[in-house]
């Protein structure tokens, strides 16, 4: 298999008001995770999804077969979300893992493109992700003076933020390799965040820069940094999409 789809889904998208999981609430008259099957059926041969309790039986309804449903029972962050999903990883044995968040969903289809370019061949990256400079950025890479990654601020944490900043999209393309060793090394630090008290993955990105190949490349449009969180951000995104839809038609 050459790369497994995951996708960490374990929030209730209680900012969102009412009570349907977070990736069963519809855009643009689908669920976020019917979009996300579909950006991603050209590249992924098969997903997994982490999900809460509360939604496993909802979502095992809505995907049947399509995809392997595991269960966070502990809201202990991203990172352990991430990794529960080693059993299928390990069953599958794709040649990547590629991560993204469930409300994620303005990602391009050519910025999958280009992913999936430089992570080609024997000699791919340990993780790939797209960026993008933006204002007001959640997430901010820092840069050392030879333009590696070193450093990850979040605003959620209480990080000093700048006002325009490298954010990510989240959409993070990983060897096996990475994934199935140098994660769990990573994960085995124990470092916690200092805001939310949860074990976060992006702070991997820097910890991994720092000993392997990282490649960034850049987003096709701002809005692919946009999480659906609120009302108002679903509202932008459902927009967003529907122009991209008229474009492409």
């Amino acid at each position: 298999m050459d790369r497994l789809l995951l996708v960490p889904a374990a929030g209730l998208g209680t900012r969102l008001g009412g009570s349907t999981p977070k990736l069963l609430v519809h855009v643009n008259g689908r669920p976020m995770i019917e979009h996300l099957l579909t950006l991603y059926a050209s590249v992924a041969a098969r997903a997994v999804v982490v999900v809460h309790p509360t939604a496993e039986a909802a979502v095992r309804d809505q995907l049947g077969d399509r995809a392997d449903i595991v269960v966070q029972r502990e809201p202990t962050g991203m990172l352990d979300a991430i990794l529960l999903a080693v059993p299928h990883v390990d069953r599958h044995r794709p040649r990547r893992v590629l991560v993204t968040w469930c409300d994620q969903l303005a990602i391009h289809p050519g910025t999958i493109e280009r992913l999936e370019s430089v992570t080609r061949g024997a000699e791919s990256p340990s993780l790939a992700l797209p960026t993008c400079v933006r204002p007001e950025p959640y997430i901010h890479f820092a840069r050392d003076n030879a333009g590696g990654i070193d450093r990850v601020l979040h605003r959620r944490e209480g990080d000093v933020m700048p006002d325009v900043g490298e954010s990510d999209a989240g959409v993070f393309d990983l060897s096996f390799r990475a994934y199935r060793e140098l994660l769990p090394e990573f994960a085995r630090e124990g470092e916690v965040g200092a805001g939310t008290g949860e074990r976060n993955f992006l702070p991997f990105v820097a910890w991994l820069a720092a000993r392997q190949h990282v490649v960034t490349i850049p987003c096709t449009s701002v809005e692919e940094t946009i999480g659906v969180n609120t009302p108002e951000e679903l509202a932008h995104v459902e927009r967003y999409l529907a122009q991209q839809s008229n474009a492409d038609a």
